[in-house]
């Protein structure tokens, strides 16, 4: 089914929140493209539907926008996994036990909610929207039921590297760049917690942590993914391609004096520019593919970001789509992301298979919609959770160029994998949690 969803605007405006908790307890299939719990703009979706696959042959709306409507009228809603994206990019990749398991939602019932307007939309078929509406409009938090909610236990991430094996696969980045082998690096590792979690109680902690512009809760059977990504890999409207890279960060300060010191520090270091502006040049590379030529612009460069937890340097790049191009194509020329691969992409990929020996999965890929009329937000999978019936796992990683330093490298891992595990009730790994970290 490709046809639009009707959509019928709510009297009054409900809460994100109190939506998802009422549908997400009775559907398998369920999520929540969440601009953040206290987004004054923007907009979220929560929605159910049916697992299904992602189609390549939608084309890209390039007639103009209906402002009228949400940007998401219907369509799918899931995750593109890193290995299936190096795979068609023709980089060796490492087995996965998900491989071939559902990612998309085709989305059957829809609330769209605009936060700078406060007005929400109630999405269906034409036979639904009646009934739909109506249910929605009466949503609230139910009460939470102790009996289907997992006690909180506290745990300790088990680490894929330690330190000092991280900050020996840096040094080995750099031999290979000092051999002219690849540019950039972006190493990644990654931290389990094994064990059961509720998945809805783990992102309520996370959105309360981080809150982020391209959050989400994507959960179909007994996966589920939960992020708070600052990352907007791809976004395609009314003709415009547009991604938004991340290549530098900082923690925050302790105090406004030394927050504002570490984000000057971002915003001139020498390296950390120099790893961002070799991503934008990658992804203005990726986007000419699929673009009309001579339209590829930087919009913006080193632009600092904050985040409750962290500083990031922030870029972005944008194109005109080319007549006729489709949601596969545009994939097929841009992911994996640049920024988790590294540049050269390929000669990057290939060598982080060998480096890393084991699968990044969900970590490292993207996650969002992609709209019937071919309406494209895809957000980088990071600062992110995957969750299953075998237990937890949060990726963290960084890129590395000849001016890294391993120590803080491994420090900014560390930095970034905080957070989510700290959703999850878990504490890091011994070694990663020593003073010299932190």
């Amino acid at each position: 089914m490709r046809e639009r969803l009707s959509a019928r605007q709510l009297p009054a405006w409900v809460e994100p929140a109190a939506v998802f908790r009422a549908v997400e307890i009775e559907a398998p299939a369920v999520f929540w493209l969440d601009a953040g719990s206290a987004a004054e703009e923007g907009w979220s979706f929560v929605g159910t539907g049916e697992p299904s696959e992602l189609p390549d042959d939608v084309e890209l709306d390039a007639a103009d926008v209906d402002e009228t409507l949400p940007p998401f009228v219907g369509g799918w809603v899931g995750w593109r996994d890193y290995e299936s994206g190096a795979a068609v990019a023709g980089a060796p990749v490492a087995d996965t036990a998900d491989a071939g398991a559902p990612s998309w939602i085709r989305a059957t019932r829809v609330v769209a909610f605009d936060h700078s307007s406060r007005t929400a939309w109630a999405l269906s078929p034409p036979a639904d929207a009646e009934e739909w509406a109506a249910r929605v409009a009466a949503a609230s938090v139910p009460p939470r039921s102790g009996s289907d909610r997992l006690a909180d236990v506290p745990r300790t991430a088990v680490a894929r590297h330690d330190p000092v094996e991280y900050a020996a696969l840096i040094e080995r980045c750099r031999e290979l760049i000092r051999a002219g082998t690849a540019y950039q690096l972006c190493l990644t590792t990654r931290f389990t917690v094994p064990g059961r979690h509720d998945p809805v109680r783990v992102y309520e902690r996370l959105r309360a942590a981080i809150p982020a512009h391209h959050g989400g809760f994507v959960r179909i059977g007994r996966r589920a993914l939960l992020s708070a990504s600052p990352e907007q890999f791809l976004h395609a409207r009314g003709g415009l391609i547009r991604s938004r890279p991340i290549k530098g960060t900082r923690p925050r300060g302790a105090d406004r004096e030394e927050d504002a010191a570490l984000a000057a520090e971002l915003a001139a270091d020498p390296k950390e520019r120099a790893e961002n502006v070799m991503i934008v040049d990658l992804m203005r590379n990726d986007l000419s593919r699929v673009c009309v030529a001579g339209s590829i612009r930087v919009d913006g460069l080193w632009v600092v970001e904050t985040y409750p937890a962290v500083h990031q340097l922030v870029s972005t790049v944008s194109g005109t789509a080319d007549e006729g191009t489709t949601v596969g194509a545009l994939l097929e020329a841009t992911f994996p992301a640049g920024s988790m691969t590294g540049a050269p992409k390929l000669s990057a990929m290939t060598q982080l298979h060998g480096l890393e020996d084991a699968p990044r999965g969900v970590y490292a890929g993207c996650f969002g919609y992609v709209g019937v009329d071919g309406a494209v937000d895809l957000a980088m999978v990071i600062r992110s959770i995957v969750i299953d019936e075998g237990g937890a796992s949060v990726g963290a990683g960084g890129g590395i160029t000849w001016g890294s330093v391993a120590a803080s490298e491994v420090a900014e891992v560390a930095t970034k994998a905080r957070a989510p595990l700290a959703a999850l009730g878990a504490g890091m790994p011994a070694r990663w949690r020593s003073d010299i970290l932190n």
